[in-house]
């Protein structure tokens, strides 16, 4: 039996962040494959409803951005357990594909069956959600939705069906963290993207470097522009493009007057699909103080492009330190930038890290093969019969 996959998201249908880029992508496969899959998210709701209650959190942040936060964050996951209790109100045998910990709380519940409608998340986010939010200076670190988020986190992994952990340091940092996880099952797939090719006569690029990412403090561009300062002490001016907009968009924009390099940065502000002008530059530049996984190291590899990053978080999986890129100090603005240099000024390691780089994500990260290894994952049978064995065992009703 094809069992239908259902993706569950507090997010819109489309956005440029990691995680829509993600389901889109993957029900893009589905679709091409001939599966059965569909996209379930608070907007399927009534909209006469979502769209009057979402529009007040602006006057809520205008008060208290914490009470912001819990406004979004509650009546997102209302409506979507709204929407997916219609749309599961049959009983059909699917799996609900949870982008998150609220998506996983509106699913779990609005199944009407255990066993025939299972929840199986994927963890995209860095640490915990109530981290994310604390990057993104919208809640107080251990404050009380901080610790609220926590909690909510602690009481609904252990009750899936199953995980997808973006890395293996995202599947550690849970187990080390939520214990009971480690009785659930799970599979490390990483994140991945259609290949975009690379055309023949494609244009040298003309820029050093290329910095993708919203402008907050997690992102840590401000280290970006400190190894450009570096650069310029060493003789070797490095050039950059910092792409994207957020609360941080000023202050980097002063410190790059402040340090005297505005010539060498370019700020591009948001752009749609910013992954297009990775041709025009040598290579990719992260600096996130964490990062799950790092989708946009992906897409540079992709486009073979070397990556220089950081080793935080799920970073190191994504490329071989000295053979698609190499790893920097956070701490150490000059040695980075002289990482970076010496292997940009290189013609013989820079062109074979071009094509490791590419190679890497044809072998690793390319949409087709991936996606098949996730749906393998979530419509597995002795997943399901295991469960199914459980819940009689139990006397759980189904």
């Amino acid at each position: 039996m094809s069992k239908k996959i259902l993706i569950a998201t507090i997010m819109r249908a489309q956005g440029e962040t990691g995680v829509q880029t993600h389901f889109r992508t993957y029900m893009a496969c589905l679709r091409e494959s001939g599966k059965p899959c569909e996209l379930i998210t608070p907007f399927n709701a009534p909209l006469w409803l979502v769209y009057p209650v979402f529009g007040l959190r602006k006057l809520v942040d205008l008060f208290n951005r914490e009470i912001g936060v819990w406004w979004y964050r509650y009546w997102h996951t209302y409506f979507l357990y709204q929407a997916l209790k219609k749309k599961l109100r049959n009983g059909e045998a699917c799996v609900i594909y949870a982008q998150c910990p609220l998506s996983a709380q509106a699913a779990l519940g609005a199944r009407r069956s255990k066993i025939y409608q299972q929840v199986v998340m994927v963890t995209h986010f860095n640490i915990s959600q109530a981290d994310e939010w604390v990057g993104k200076g919208l809640i107080a670190n251990g404050g009380w939705l901080y610790r609220s988020i926590r909690k909510l986190e602690a009481e609904v992994l252990p009750k899936l069906d199953g995980l997808v952990f973006v890395s293996d340091f995202m599947r550690r940092e849970l187990v080390g963290r939520i214990p009971a996880v480690k009785e659930i099952a799970y599979r490390i797939v990483p994140n991945f993207l259609p290949d975009p090719g690379i055309t023949a006569d494609q244009a040298e690029p003309d820029t050093d470097l290329i910095c993708i990412g919203t402008l907050e403090p997690r992102k840590n561009q401000r280290f970006a522009l400190e190894i450009v300062a570096a650069s310029v002490r060493l003789g070797r001016p490095l050039s950059l493009t910092v792409v994207g907009d957020g609360p941080d968009r000023k202050m980097l924009e002063s410190l790059s007057l402040e340090l005297k390099i505005q010539q060498h940065v370019y700020f591009a502000g948001f752009l749609s699909n910013a992954a297009a002008l990775m041709p025009k530059h040598r290579s990719c530049l992260h600096v996130s103080l964490m990062e799950s996984f790092g989708i946009v190291l992906i897409e540079a590899l992709a486009r073979g492009l070397p990556v220089f990053a950081p080793a935080v978080g799920g970073i190191p999986e994504v490329f071989e330190e000295g053979v698609e890129g190499r790893l920097i100090p956070l701490s150490d603005a000059d040695a980075a930038a002289k990482i970076i240099i010496d292997w940009l000024d290189s013609p013989q390691i820079y062109r074979q890290a071009q094509r490791s780089a590419r190679s890497r994500f044809l072998a690793r990260f390319e949409a087709e093969q991936v996606a098949a290894i996730l749906t393998d994952f979530l419509v597995q049978e002795k997943r399901w019969e295991r469960v199914s064995m459980v819940m009689i065992e139990d006397g759980v009703s189904v």
